[in-house]
């Protein structure tokens, strides 16, 4: 394998993970203080429904009343296309980064449409990555190149579906009083660790594509290239899935093993940031772990750290990963597998 070949490539720059809406003027026609029976604009819909098909979140950033937006939502059948909706009286700019925030992406990944020129250029003044978009474009947005993942997998169809139950886990945790074990032990979480088959590589490409910050290299690889690893003698490529009582997660985790008859490396390891803090990429790594050591080989690990992925540093670090040397931006770990480690016990290990 050639070491970063694939890493930050063009294909991937500028696709939008979430859509923010202004409402007045922008989702529906009129200002809804001055006028409680407005209607939508026309287009909206195939617009929003498209967007979701192709598991592209959204969300809202508008100057109004919450109750009374959410409740013109509601009555026009949308509500539920929209995850932290920030419906307040404070700069869109702010109401922006709290959508990333909350849903744990980059902030870079996001588009704001709104009718007014001046909230535009106050979001792109304050986030210059943020694609901001006219309303009076509405009709070319599911056209944008940006609007447009390179496959739709069916963890793409369930993508808002999944962020709500996440929500809901979230305050369940809120609620929970007791020990962080015993909540994650509350969730029944199952771990399915595999070999990637033909039909996972689409959600394989996209989460290379995708995941940034639970990403130990940031290499990315297209379709081709990870059905050639899969299809090679000398690798392993493993996807995850996670599930738990509140849903399945889908597809959240993928491993890249270069093999060889004294060591094994990992090329790649990334976790979706919707599993962050439920220890499966410390499951993950535990798997692979017990594989090394039965193949009585070394296992070492590859990482390029930056300022986002800091996270899959310590996990690496808590794994019981050394650093054994740098080499240029790349930092070089071994692992000692002399050291018994556990699965974690509140979750269910499944291998497929």
């Amino acid at each position: 394998m050639s070491k970063g070949a694939s890493l930050n490539k063009d294909r991937t720059a500028g696709k939008v993970k979430c859509l923010v809406w202004d409402l007045d003027n922008t989702l529906w026609n009129g200002i809804l203080l001055e006028d409680a029976t407005i209607t939508l604009r026309e287009g909206v819909i195939k617009v929003i429904r498209t967007l979701d098909e192709r598991g592209i979140l959204q969300s809202i950033a508008s100057r109004n009343d919450y109750n009374q937006a959410m409740t013109r939502l509601e009555l026009l059948g949308l509500q539920e296309y929209f995850i932290y909706p920030q419906i307040n009286w404070g700069p869109k700019s702010a109401s922006v980064e709290a959508i990333a925030e909350a849903l744990n992406i980059g902030i870079d990944s996001l588009a704001f449409i709104d009718d007014q020129a001046f909230e535009r250029d106050e979001v792109a003044y304050a986030h210059p990555g943020v694609h901001c978009i006219d309303a009076a474009d509405l009709g070319r947005v599911i056209d944008m190149q940006e609007m447009m993942p390179r496959f739709i997998t069916a963890d793409s169809r369930r993508r808002r579906h999944m962020y709500r139950a996440d929500i809901q886990r979230k305050e369940a945790e809120e609620r929970f009083d007791g020990a962080r074990d015993e909540f994650l032990a509350s969730l029944d979480m199952t771990l399915t660790i595999s070999p990637a088959r033909e039909e996972d590589l689409k959600r394989a490409e996209e989460l290379t594509e995708r995941t940034s910050q639970l990403n130990t290299t940031g290499y990315t690889y297209s379709f081709h290239e990870l059905d050639e690893f899969r299809r090679s003698d000398r690798h392993h490529l493993w996807v995850a899935g996670l599930e738990d009582r509140y849903g399945n997660y889908g597809t959240i985790g993928l491993a890249l093993i270069e093999t060889g008859e004294q060591e094994w490396w990992i090329r790649l390891l990334l976790m979706s940031c919707r599993v962050a803090g439920r220890g499966a990429g410390g499951g993950f790594i535990n798997h692979i772990r017990n594989r090394a050591r039965e193949a009585g080989v070394r296992l070492l690990a590859e990482m390029i750290p930056n300022e986002r992925n800091r996270m899959m540093y310590m996990t690496y670090k808590f794994n019981h990963f050394r650093e054994t040397n740098h080499s240029g931006d790349r930092v070089i770990f071994e692992n000692d597998l002399g050291q018994e480690q556990d699965f974690p016990a509140y979750f269910r290990l499944v291998l497929r």
